[in-house]
């Protein structure tokens, strides 16, 4: 229940370059820090100004790592590892 074999999801993300970084913001996000909040202070992608939220989308819109690990999250779950990409390291929480 809860997760998507098809179909789209909504999630949100923070994007930072060093893995190390990543790791400290999810440790501040699970002692009770807001997701939309870290990710206006630290995400590089523009969709911080939307406190990372990055809309619905289905398959084979995001890069493949990304895609992964946001389609296999229970909606409100948030990844507990950095996800890495040619981006750089991603937390993400599914919203939907």
């Amino acid at each position: 229940m809860g997760k998507s074999k098809s179909g789209k999801v909504r999630a949100s993300h923070i994007l930072v370059d060093k893995h190390s970084q990543a790791l400290q913001i999810i440790s501040k996000i699970q002692e009770g820090e807001g997701f939309a909040k870290m990710a206006k202070l630290h995400s590089s992608c523009p969709s911080k100004k939307k406190g990372g939220d990055l809309g619905w989308f289905t398959k084979g819109q995001m890069v493949p790592e990304f895609e992964r690990a946001a389609f296999n999250l229970n909606v409100g779950a948030m990844t507990n590892e950095p996800v890495k990409t040619k981006f750089g390291y991603h937390i993400i929480k599914r919203t939907g």
